[in-house]
């Protein structure tokens, strides 16, 4: 698991995150919500184990990341995707742009290594690329250059690249805050199936409907830490915290 130990940070000395502890285990879906504002991007680039907090202790099956050095944090980083808000993709056809992981990863790891050797002189891209955008129901586009897609389309592939490595854990940064219903819907399913594949996936939204949908656990950040995190139907229907209420209910001003 990535295990978060009285994390903080801040920015121009104004804290961002301030005491956060949290545990993320392969094969569920956590969802992180709050209000803009509050750390949650901050936060998933500390579990992307990119941002070294300013306190507090990050781990990743028990190994302290940051005690670590420089050739055995790369080698936890790749275990980590991450998906953006926005699509980011290259000059290059859909299915260029989903193996770039890959590509990037073929020299660390003999199973990418394999795949790749496997197709010397072929035109075909790796199985893990057509799987992955099979997924996010894109396989009939691999040939299609990616500036031709719609942003639904574009923010598709990049969980697909994102996924075709078969990373431990996937960070999601608000992927369908700005998407219509159906590349909603199957950016949603694609989450599911991650998770079914034993991918340890955190989703910090500000669409509470999309948490119910798709979290096993929810964690209500609010500035000062999270006010509570728990199995999702209780986050919604029993909350602990009286915050945690007034923020899901609409009470809470922000």
């Amino acid at each position: 698991m990535i295990r978060l130990d009285g994390v903080a940070h801040a920015y121009d000395e104004e804290a961002v995150v301030d005491d956060v502890s949290l545990s993320i285990e392969q094969g569920e879906v956590t969802a992180v919500i709050g209000p803009s504002g509050v750390g949650k991007t901050t936060l998933l680039r500390v579990l992307s184990l990119f941002l070294e907090p300013d306190e507090g202790r990050v781990e990743l099956d028990g190994q302290s990341v940051w005690d670590a050095d420089e050739e055995e944090r790369l080698a936890l980083r790749r275990r980590v995707g991450m998906v953006f808000q926005e699509a980011s993709l290259f000059d290059a056809t859909v299915a260029r742009n989903v193996e770039y992981g890959l590509r990037v990863r073929r020299d660390w790891d003999d199973r990418i290594r394999r795949q790749f050797r496997s197709l010397v002189g072929s035109p075909e891209p790796p199985e893990a690329v057509t799987d992955a955008l099979d997924i996010v129901g894109l396989d009939h586009k691999l040939d299609q250059p990616a500036g031709s897609l719609s942003g639904g389309e574009a923010q598709r592939v990049s969980f697909a690249r994102a996924l075709a490595y078969e990373p431990d854990y996937l960070l999601l940064d608000e992927p369908t805050s700005d998407l219509d219903p159906r590349n909603t819907g199957l950016i949603e399913a694609a989450i599911g199936e991650a998770r079914d594949r034993g991918i340890g996936v955190v989703i910090a939204t500000h669409d509470m409907h999309q948490a119910e949908r798709v979290a096993d656990r929810v964690g209500v950040l609010l500035g000062d830490g999270f006010t509570e995190i728990g199995p999702t139907e209780r986050i919604f229907e029993d909350p602990s915290d009286e915050r945690t209420r007034k923020f899901i209910s609409g009470e809470l001003v922000y």
